[in-house]
This record gives structure tokens, sequence and C-alpha cells, in this order.
């Protein structure tokens, strides 16, 4: 079963783009209350071949491609992602109180470049509809992972009170946790990427749980910052790094608007450099996590071969609709078995042995 995705793109991009991500939701969320309509769906598009198998976190991965964070802010779309094929879902970025976000428009589509810029600002309804939506559905037969940020009003110095309160009421919720200090979008928040923040918020956070807490960070500082950052912070007991979030690089469109993030394909060399020079430091010392302009098996391959054990994606959704997954994912398979491997664990850093 496939969706015709080009004959409907037209006029889904007829909306604003923040109005078009509601009627997806909208979709999305059916699921939770009826599946059987979907099961075809699931049946045809969620792959779970052994190839791509693997244990991480505790967890069996069925396949190395998530959604990223961004897209289900409030943990209403975990079934309907996994009918879409993917193989672990990360909601949020979660904040302790429920807040609007920016003012709109914040969402544009640059359709050429197959990007899109955001200025959100973490808009979400908050950690306790949140708490009370993953007691609802975790465990999961397909990993979650929660993405965590500050309120725009917490000022600085009190950051890591928001998100050691995250951590507390969200740890047993959730395979794994996703430190985000890297959205563009919340005034001072990137300036939290700074080593005494991070290595005081993982000492805390490793006070409350052993669960998985992994760092998030942008691709928009220098690949030796990049490096110290990350290094310090698996040193002080993350358990994995995601690279990379949204770049506020706007030379990379034309006519972009003057604030928030840029996602998809523009992101792709840019996000790739910085992970590759975290993984020459970090390969085979911590999981690494994959994310920025990944919209092929081949780019997908590209991640994992650099020592990449997980890949997300999310902007590409929007320009390749919901059969890209399946199809990566199938392709994948083929590009590991071309190789002469026979799982995708001898595949992670093959470009780094």
């Amino acid at each position: 079963m496939t969706i015709p995705y080009n004959s409907i793109k037209p006029y889904l991009f007829k909306f604003q783009p923040e109005n078009a991500h509601h009627i997806a939701e909208f979709v999305l969320r059916l699921p939770n209350f009826c599946q059987l309509p979907f099961n075809s769906f699931l049946e045809s598009h969620f792959i779970t071949d052994d190839v791509l198998k693997q244990e991480l976190f505790g967890r069996t991965f069925y396949n190395p491609v998530g959604l990223g964070a961004g897209f289900d802010k409030n943990a209403t779309m975990i079934r309907g992602m996994q009918i879409l094929g993917f193989g672990f879902t990360e909601i949020g970025t979660v904040t302790p109180i429920p807040q609007s976000g920016n003012p709109k428009p914040r969402m544009w589509r640059h359709p050429e470049e197959e990007s899109i810029q955001n200025a959100m600002g973490f808009n979400n309804e908050g950690l306790l509809k949140v708490q009370k939506r993953l007691k609802e559905r975790y465990p999961f037969s397909t990993p979650i992972g929660v993405n965590i940020g500050k309120n725009k009003v917490t000022p600085e110095v009190e950051a890591i009170n928001d998100y050691t309160k995250l951590i507390q009421t969200l740890h047993t919720l959730g395979d794994y946790l996703v430190i985000n200090i890297s959205s563009p979008n919340t005034p001072g928040l990137r300036d939290l990427q700074n080593e005494e923040f991070i290595a005081r918020l993982f000492e805390e956070a490793k006070k409350i749980t052993d669960k998985p807490i992994l760092l998030k960070i942008a691709p928009d500082m220098t690949k030796e910052d990049a490096v110290a950052l990350t290094k310090m912070a698996v040193e002080k007991g993350a358990d994995g790094i995601i690279a990379t979030n949204t770049t506020i690089d706007y030379s990379l469109v034309p006519n972009p608007a003057d604030v928030g993030g840029l996602s998809g394909a523009v992101l792709k060399e840019k996000s790739f450099e910085i992970f590759e020079a975290i993984a020459k430091e970090l390969y085979g010392k911590t999981t690494l996590i994959s994310v920025g302009g990944i919209d092929s098996a081949k780019e997908a391959y590209r991640r994992i071969r650099a020592g990449a054990s997980l890949v997300q994606i999310l902007s590409g959704l929007i320009f390749h609709g919901p059969d890209m997954i399946m199809n990566i994912n199938k392709e994948l398979i083929e590009l590991i078995k071309a190789d002469g491997f026979s799982n995708i664990t001898e595949a992670i850093g093959a470009d780094r042995k």
C-alpha cells in the first residue's frame, strides 16, 4: 500500500505550513482511537528485517530510522509514527509549564531547497499533559525518546531546575531522554552550550536516574568547540550525542525569514561535518545519533558508516511524504548487504575502522 504523495502535496502546500502540520497531526492521531483501518499500512511500511535490528538502551530497535523531536511535541502521534514505519519516536520538546511559543507566522517552506525554517519556540502543552499521555502509552512496542527543554520565562541561572524537574517526572516514561539546549528559538538557550552548565546538569541528572540521557547540539559552533563540548558531556555521564539541531546560517537559502532555524536538505552538509568531527572523537565511546538533512537511504547510510547507530528524520517527510521511511529502510537493507554485512551493527562506523 502506497500513497500518491506527489499528487497530494500541491494541495497540502496551499495551506500555511503550521496549518498543514495540524492536518497531518489530525490524521496521525486517528490510530489512537481506531487502529484497524491502518493495519495494512503498518504491515507494508514498518520494516522489521533482521538486517536492521539492533539492541540499544536496553530496547530492540527494529530499524534505525526515527522521528526527530519537534514533530510530535505533545506525545499525541506515537502510534501513528510507528504506522508510518519509524523504528523509534522522539517526542517533545517538552517544557515544565505549557507555553504557546513565538508569534505567528513562525514556520516557512523553502520548496526549491526542500527545507523548512521554523521559529516555533518550544510550543507545547507542558509537562503534566505529556506525562499523562506517556503513562497511557509507555512502554510501547517501539522505543520512545523524550526531548526536554527549559521554559522561555525561566532565567538562565535557574535553567537547571527546569531540566531536573523534567527528568524527575519523565524518566520512567521513556526509553531515553534528550537534553535540548540547541534550539535557536528560545532566547539564551544556546548560551547553555557551555562546559560548566553541561557538567553540572549531567552530574545532577545522574543522581535522579540511570535511564540513558543524551545531549543534542547545534550545527553552528566550530568543530573544535563541538568536539570539546560533547567529549566533556560523555565524561560527565551523557549516554549519547544527537547531532544536529537546526541552523541559523541563513545564507543557505534565498529570501530567508530573519528568525528561526533551518532544517531539511540545506542542512545536510553542515550537519554531517559536525557529526563527522564528533564521530572521529567519540565513535566507540558512546551512542551517536545523526539528524539533519537526511532524505534518502544513501544519506542515512553515509551517517551510519560514519558512526551513527541511529538516524532521525523530520523535514524530509514534508517533501517526500509518508512512503519515505519504508523506502529508506528497504534500500538500507540492500546497501548493508551490498557491503557484505549481515547486520547493521557491522556497518555502523565502517568508515572509522
